[in-house]
């Protein structure tokens, strides 16, 4: 199965809880309890998105984390990548030289198009998107009968 990890998920989640308050530094026990998680993961999750450069963090009596830049700025490939790498749907989509069969493969160049396709699609859709409740299922039909 096709699936972002958990830790992904969940700074997903914890990244809408600072998006939901533009500016705002919230301390990582604040972003546990708004967010649902054990403050523990949270802590473990704030380490690569600050290191991405997409959250920052203030140290002191008063310190936390906010968002480095405004919401509608991060998209969710940026946030893929700080936790989980460079995406990539084969060994191959990445980078060559990762397959023992790619000199014969007939099927290298569709999954790098593919790779692709995912890519894009994560880089339109913003984290100021995810704060919006998702549109109704009847949207998608239509836009999926638009396609075809």
């Amino acid at each position: 199965m096709l699936r972002v990890t958990k830790l992904t998920d969940y700074a997903t989640v914890v990244l809408t809880v600072l998006a939901a308050r533009p500016g705002a530094v919230l301390s990582a026990p604040e972003l546990a309890e708004r967010s649902g998680l054990e403050q523990p993961t949270v802590a473990k999750l704030l380490k690569p998105l600050a290191a991405a450069g997409l959250v920052q963090g203030f140290r002191g009596a008063s310190g936390g984390y906010r968002l480095a830049k405004p919401a509608d700025a991060i998209t969710l490939i940026e946030v893929v990548e700080a936790m989980e790498g460079p995406l990539s749907m084969t060994e191959c989509s990445a980078a060559a030289g990762h397959c023992g069969i790619e000199h014969i493969c007939g099927v290298r160049s569709n999954w790098r198009r593919i790779n692709d396709v995912v890519i894009e699609a994560l880089r339109g859709v913003s984290l100021a998107q995810m704060l919006a409740p998702a549109p109704h299922p009847a949207a998608f039909a239509h836009t999926a009968s638009v396609r075809t």
